[in-house]
């Protein structure tokens, strides 16, 4: 482990921040220019819900409505696009802080850790978005007509995926956490209750205000903590005592 005083590791912060603000920013003007075919795939699972009987169509209220949807939804997309290159540059900012047995063991999270972020956005694209579309058009009063605005629509569906796949990283987040020696398993355990109040005030504040949408963002987040402190359990702990030996 290398040792650095905090004058460097804010330097290497600022030279870590820098790279990924440039790695997003030519993602997004990438992602810019297919921005017509990604808000295609973003509306695919409203239009399935809408086409399941509920009368309804997709409307921009503005006329700047299309423009603004296409740049915000090219900034989550770049978020999402760039992901393997953000977390690599997120290892080399953690890995001067480890000792080398640190880093053997937790190389193989950066792998992890990118397809925890994949399967994130896809659970929320092929799980949530169908199920949580299906149980809000059906609620309520029936027979009428759904006008939906698509810059609305666009910029929430695109920072759900984005949060989930973020939130989706907790179980590795935990481990590295365990590993480095910053947290354990009782630490994690002592701390569940306020984690989960936490977790519902986060939920509630990244969607529409409505029970269905917030509990299918809350429900995941327990189940990772969950599946994050019993892999701090099975895998940190045996790991530091082998270590103590």
């Amino acid at each position: 482990m290398r040792e650095m005083s905090l004058e460097n590791h804010l330097e290497e912060l600022r030279k870590v921040v820098i790279r990924v603000v440039g790695i997003i920013l030519v993602s997004f003007a990438i992602a810019y220019g297919f921005g017509a075919q990604i808000s295609e795939i973003l509306l695919h699972p409203l239009r399935v819900a809408l086409a399941g009987g509920i009368e309804g169509q997709v409307v921009y209220l503005g006329l700047l409505d299309k423009v603004i949807s296409q740049l915000q939804v090219a900034f989550y997309s770049s978020i999402i696009l760039s992901s393997p290159l953000w977390f690599h540059q997120i290892w080399l900012f953690i890995q001067p802080g480890l000792y080398i047995r640190e880093i053997k063991v937790v190389r193989p999270f950066l792998l992890v850790g990118f397809f925890l972020f994949v399967l994130g956005v896809a659970f929320g694209y092929f799980l949530v978005f169908p199920v949580t579309f299906k149980v809000l058009m059906q609620f309520g009063v029936g027979e009428i007509s759904a006008s939906i605005s698509l810059k609305e629509y666009l910029v929430l569906v695109s920072k759900i995926l984005v949060f989930l796949g973020i939130v989706f990283q907790l179980p590795n987040v935990m481990l590295i956490l365990g590993f480095m020696g910053i947290v354990d398993q009782e630490q994690l355990r002592n701390i569940r209750r306020y984690v989960y109040v936490g977790f519902a005030a986060l939920s509630a504040m990244l969607t529409p205000p409505d029970v269905v949408t917030m509990l299918a963002i809350w429900l995941p987040l327990v189940v990772l903590y969950e599946l994050g402190i019993y892999g701090v359990i099975l895998i940190v702990t045996p790991f530091h005592k082998r270590g103590e030996k």
